[in-house]
């Protein structure tokens, strides 16, 4: 899928939590934000070819590709986009 740079992009610090397979939950930080997907700062063993399963605190857990992995930080990909009105109560919960 073509990434598209022009959605809005929120930085945000939210300590949440992520999963690949059948691994143990991790404490994650999202750094960065957007409808379309989101930079965790630091996940070590990233494995771009394993869907992500990410919690973020408030909300269901939603699914994620990684796209790009770079110095420890990965991006991802929702496997569906956030609604708008999601996205935006995100933002303003992270403040």
């Amino acid at each position: 899928m073509q990434h598209d740079r022009t959605t809005t992009r929120a930085s945000v610090e939210i300590l949440c939590e992520v999963r690949q397979g059948t691994r143990p939950w991790k404490a994650a930080r999202l750094e960065d934000l957007s409808e379309g997907g989101f930079r965790i700062a630091r996940l070590p063993d990233a494995r771009p070819e394993v869907p992500l399963r990410i919690r973020i605190p408030g909300l269901h857990l939603l699914s994620a590709r990684i796209c790009w992995v770079r110095d420890g930080a990965v991006g991802c990909e929702f496997a569906e986009p956030l609604h708008v009105a999601v996205f935006e109560h995100i933002v303003r919960a992270a403040g």
